[in-house]
């Protein structure tokens, strides 16, 4: 560290090159934080969580027993131990609280005065952060199984939905209305994920081994639908369509600089994709089990070299190298199945939720303090401690 340090001093070296060097010590030496809890509030499993990137400050969780908290998890008692406060809960005495299992939360990416959550009571609700009440209620046919708003989107302001039906619903935050279809599809849609690249691109993932990639400026179809046999019909057999996994997907993420796609199935498989031609990598991350008969959330790194990708495993949190496909290492502290994680870009830290109504923070260990060169004393011959800076250079032993 200190040779990144001086050469970025001396002007050697790209600041860049000292920030990815750090962050990827960090998220090698995470483990769990037990000086810093999360207030236990759910009374049934955590589905899923998200962190806005405003501030960094403030997390969403849903839970399986409809319940939203918002909380906050800046430290401000000045001690190391302390316990992220949940701030607000649409909790179950609530007129507005969902009747059944919240799927998916999410803050809008551009202020967090507002956030969306979905649900197996068939609605989708878009939420006033200050008054805790709904703005807008979308209704659906079936269980609404995931949700995502763009990250970058500045032409549009569609919200992708994904529910017990085939088809991909579009709403639009402005108009208030569902004003888009998306047909390709034959099953449920499990996942689905904007491009942090382009704002128009779409990627959903079904129980029908699909994952589609959608331009939503076109009317035709899907642009390209993912095979995992990269078109050799050799190993295709006879299957008609082409297929992302030999079970359900449903596991969506783009790399943060969206160049890449990965995708979960329970064929107990973790592939990823060139997300500009559609084309499996075949990086091969052996096993990944996956039970889900809902919606994985997994996340990735931001400015690591490698980037690592972090996978909800059973009652663990697999770190894998995202382009070699490496296991790093396995996060355990959960007593039940974990079903959500979410990376803190600001702090290298992750957050898990799981079947144990748990939220556990991750943080990368503290460096320890660098060894001082041991240096002799100039009388007495004894060995100690001195910090080069604070050496006497100019006076002479006689003095």
């Amino acid at each position: 560290m200190l040779g990144f340090l001086t050469a970025r001093q001396a002007g050697l070296d790209d600041p860049l090159r000292l920030r990815r060097a750090e962050s990827t010590r960090r998220v090698l030496n995470l483990e769990l934080n037990h000086d810093r809890d999360v207030d236990r509030i759910h009374s049934n499993g955590v589905n899923t969580i998200d962190i806005e990137v405003i501030e960094g400050r403030y997390m969403l969780s849903g839970g399986a027993d409809g319940v939203i908290v918002v909380y906050d998890l800046e430290n401000n008692s000045g001690k190391p131990q302390y316990t992220c406060k949940a701030v607000c809960t649409v909790g179950r005495s609530s007129r507005y609280v969902h009747r059944f299992s919240v799927e998916t939360v999410q803050w809008y990416p551009h202020d967090t005065g507002m956030f969306v959550s979905s649900s197996f009571d068939k609605t989708m609700k878009v939420w006033d952060t200050e008054t805790l009440k709904p703005a807008e209620v979308f209704q659906f046919e079936g269980n609404v199984y995931c949700h995502h708003m763009s990250p970058i989107a500045r032409k549009h302001s569609l919200i992708a939905v994904g529910t017990k039906d085939q088809k991909v619903q579009l709403c639009d935050l402005k108009s208030g209305s569902r004003i888009q279809v998306l047909q390709g599809h034959r099953g449920e849609v499990l996942s689905v994920r904007w491009s942090p690249r382009y704002e128009h691109i779409l990627a959903t993932a079904s129980t029908d081994s699909r994952v589609l990639v959608w331009d939503v400026r076109r009317a035709s179809g899907s642009l390209f639908s993912l095979d995992q046999h990269n078109g050799d019909k050799s190993k295709a057999s006879s299957e008609a369509v082409n297929t992302a996994h030999n079970g359900r997907v449903n596991g969506l993420c783009f790399t943060v600089d969206g160049l890449y796609l990965l995708t979960t199935g329970t064929d107990d498989r973790m592939r990823l994709w060139n997300s500009a031609n559609g084309k499996n990598t075949l990086v091969n991350y052996g096993k990944v089990s996956n039970e889900s008969r809902k919606g994985l959330k997994i996340t990735v790194s931001h400015s690591c070299s490698p980037e690592f990708v972090f996978v909800p495993c059973g009652s663990s949190v697999a770190v894998y190298t995202l382009h070699t496909g490496e296991l790093v290492t396995m996060l355990r502290g959960h007593y039940n199945n974990v079903d959500c994680c979410q990376f803190h870009p600001d702090y290298q830290e992750l957050y898990s939720g799981g079947k144990d109504c748990n939220i556990l923070a991750w943080v990368p260990i503290v460096r320890p303090p660098d060894v001082e060169e041991e240096g002799t004393a100039a009388k007495g011959g004894s060995q100690a401690t001195v910090n080069p800076a604070f050496e006497d250079a100019w006076s002479s032993d006689e003095d």
